[in-house]
C-alpha cells in the first residue's frame, strides 16, 4: 500500500481514530492540540492500541517525543514544530516524516530534511484553523509536484469529495480531509464514498 493512502483523514480524538479504523481507512492522522507531554503520550498510546493489528497507519501530528516513546511509526510536523523537533532522534527511531508547506521558503526548508511526503495547503478556504496563507488553488499543486518529483504530495485544506478528481489530476498523490468527514451529517457514509472513489482512482 502507498504511504500515505490517497484518502488521508485528519482527526482530533481517539474516538475518531477508532471509528475510521473500523471503516478500513488506511492512513489516519491524530491532530490533538495543546496537550502537555503526559497527555500527549497517553493519547498516542491509546490511538496506537486502537490501530494495532489493523491495516490503519497512525500518523502522529506534532508530538514527536510522544511518538518516539510510544513506538509510533509515522509523524507529521508543521514548520513551527520542525524548528523545535530533534529530527535526528526522529529518524533514529525509524519514524517516517511528513512536513507541511505553504510557500517556497517553507518548501525549501522541508526538502532539506528529506521528508517522506510534503503537504501543501490550504488548497481552498478553510474555517477550521486560522491560516496565515491565502488559499493555494489547484495550479499550485501542479507547480509543487514538479518541484518535489517522486516525493508524495498531500493536498490539504477545505477539500471535498466532489473536488477529488481535479486535485489528483493536478498532481496530488493524497488528499488530507478534515471537515468533509468530521462535520458531515453522515461521516461513515462519507468515508465509504471517499474510500470507493480513491480505490477506483488507484
Amino acid at each position: 500500500m502507498p504511504y500515505p493512502d490517497r484518502f488521508y483523514p485528519v482527526v482530533d480524538s481517539v474516538a475518531w481514530v477508532a471509528r475510521l479504523t473500523r471503516l478500513g481507512v488506511g492512513t489516519v492522522q491524530l491532530r490533538a492540540k495543546n496537550l502537555d507531554d503526559a497527555a500527549a503520550l497517553a493519547i498516542v498510546k491509546e490511538a496506537l492500541a486502537v490501530t494495532k493489528g489493523t491495516q490503519t497507519k497512525l500518523v502522529v501530528n506534532d508530538y514527536w517525543r510522544a511518538a518516539i516513546d510510544a513506538g509510533a511509526q509515522h509523524l507529521h510536523l508543521g514548520q513551527e514544530d520542525l524548528d523545535t523537533a530533534d529530527v535526528h532522534a526522529i529518524r533514529r527511531a525509524g519514524l517516517t516524516l511528513g512536513l507541511s508547506t505553504h510557500d517556497e521558503d517553507e518548501l525549501d526548508n522541508a526538502l532539506a530534511y528529506k521528508p517522506d511526503y510534503i503537504a501543501l495547503g490550504p488548497i481552498y478556504e478553510t474555517t477550521l484553523k486560522k491560516m496565515r496563507f491565502a488559499p493555494q488553488g489547484i495550479e499550485r499543486i501542479t507547480a509543487w509536484k514538479l518541484l518535489i518529483g517522486d516525493i508524495p504530495l498531500v493536498a490539504i485544506g477545505g477539500i471535498k469529495l466532489e473536488q477529488a478528481d481535479m486535485i489528483f489530476a493536478a498532481g496530488a498523490n493524497s488528499i488530507a480531509v478534515v471537515s468533509d468527514v468530521t462535520q458531515n451529517p453522515d461521516p461513515d457514509a462519507r468515508v465509504r464514498a471517499w474510500l470507493d472513489t480513491t480505490a477506483e482512482m488507484a
